[in-house]
């Protein structure tokens, strides 16, 4: 049953122009507290969350969105509201309707076999490991574990506590505040004051041993297997460095701690989280091999966590970044400079098709590696147009400005135009707006 007669509703799909069934209209959430219980051999998932959200416009019914979950009880402010769950939405009718502008609370209780979202970028969200969890979520799986307004430009605050037997240990979005013993089970509380998206939001599980990276303004930790241990130290061992390195380009490291995440399974490519960053048992060899991706993930902390981008069509913001910071970590640590990796890039995307618009790429090329590569790319180009001084000067003002906020292109062209001292009207036509790959100016 829905709302009565002229009682206004809450769309059930977002402004997104790539994926609009994911995210709702009619209000903005700006905190999470979720409770979980998981049972890892039976993959069994018990969860609360109650999320504070804001009302946008008068709300007689309004939804999240949230995976195939058995769900008892919602309430909104206290009281039991009247719900369905099908599509990947849970449709919520409170017993009064919310007011415009009024804060309310919304308190869902489920339990199930939370299991990945399929998609065209294959399973996404919660998945099993061989002896463990995983929660890798972009762009599109927060939902197979948590209900939430999956948008994101919808960033909130978190605090995550989650029960799970003795054996394993759990890391989560956050800083760790609390750990607490019962029989035969742990219980880790995380926090995350600073905003977040859902899709960046994460839970690992599984035997872990810490291993300390750096200690100092922020501290960085890993959790790695014992198998893993001594590979994961050299692996790992310039971590310090390398977060020195990205805050001299980028500015301060803008989370309270970073974590880094081994887990004893393969993964085809490593995922970023807000404060952290997870790699499979492939990724370590004790030869340092994946250094690379290890700066790219700690590049992610200001480019797509910090500064989110507020609709996925501009998803080069988040990889094109991430790219040159690894061509800036070779450079600065001995390896190849970043005009050779340019030069290497600009001569292999030439080479491929001209049919991909950097600023609008399509939703089925949101990871495209030419979406990465073109990407830095363009970055270099700038910088090669405007200067060293002018171009890591816009960077740092980009981190700041900013700073744990929502970011199109339309904003860094705005501001690089500020920062540049010349016309780029032209350039940015040419690198973000048409098709054919322009020459690396000289």
């Amino acid at each position: 049953m829905g709302p009565k007669a002229g009682q206004p509703v809450g769309t059930c799909h977002s402004a997104d122009s790539y994926l609009p069934e994911h995210g709702n209209g009619g209000y903005r959430v700006r905190h999470y507290d979720i409770d979980l219980t998981y049972k890892v051999r039976a993959n069994r998932l018990a969860g609360r969350a109650v999320l504070t959200a804001v009302a946008g416009q008068a709300l007689g019914r309004f939804s999240l969105d949230f995976g195939a979950f058995k769900v008892p009880q919602v309430s909104v402010d206290g009281r039991q509201a009247r719900f369905t769950l099908r599509g990947g939405k849970l449709h919520v009718t409170p017993a009064r309707p919310v007011p415009s502008g009024a804060t309310f609370l919304v308190d869902v209780r489920y339990v199930g076999n939370p299991r990945p979202i399929g998609g065209p970028w294959g399973d996404i969200g919660w998945d099993e490991l061989t002896d463990g969890a995983l929660v890798a979520s972009q762009p599109v799986g927060a939902p197979s574990w948590f209900p939430c307004n999956d948008h994101p430009a919808d960033k909130a605050t978190y605090r995550i506590a989650v029960t799970a037997e003795a054996p394993y240990t759990v890391l989560a979005t956050g800083v760790p505040t609390l750990l607490r013993h019962s029989a035969g089970s742990r219980t880790w509380v995380y926090e995350r004051p600073e905003p977040t998206a859902s899709y960046l939001v994460s839970v690992q599980i599984g035997r872990y041993e810490e291993l300390e990276l750096a200690d100092g303004r922020v501290r960085q930790v890993a959790a790695v297997p014992a198998r893993l241990r001594k590979d994961a130290a050299r692996d790992l061992g310039r971590h310090g460095t390398i977060m020195e390195a990205c805050e001299g380009f980028f500015g301060p490291y803008p989370f309270g701690n970073y974590i880094v995440v081994v887990t004893d399974d393969e993964l085809d490519d490593p995922i970023e989280a807000q404060g952290m960053s997870i790699f499979g048992a492939n990724h370590v060899d004790g030869r340092r091999t994946h250094e690379r991706l290890l700066v790219h993930e700690l590049a992610h902390q200001w480019f797509g966590n910090s500064l989110t981008i507020a609709d996925w069509r501009h998803i080069w913001l988040n990889e094109g970044f991430a790219t040159y910071a690894e061509w800036l970590w070779s450079e600065v640590s001995g390896g190849p400079p970043v005009r050779a990796h340019a030069l290497r890039w600009h001569e292999a995307v030439a080479a491929q098709p001209a049919d991909l618009v950097l600023a609008d790429p399509g939703v089925g090329r949101l990871f495209d590696p030419r979406v990465y590569k073109r990407g830095a790319l363009a970055l270099h180009a700038l910088r090669l147009r405007i200067g060293d001084q002018r171009f890591f000067g816009l960077l740092q003002a980009w981190t700041g400005r900013y700073r744990h906020g929502s970011v199109t292109t339309e904003r860094f062209v705005a501001l690089a135009g500020l920062h540049g001292g010349t016309d780029l009207s032209r350039f940015f036509a040419d690198w973000l707006y048409t098709e054919p790959l322009p020459a690396m100016p000289l």
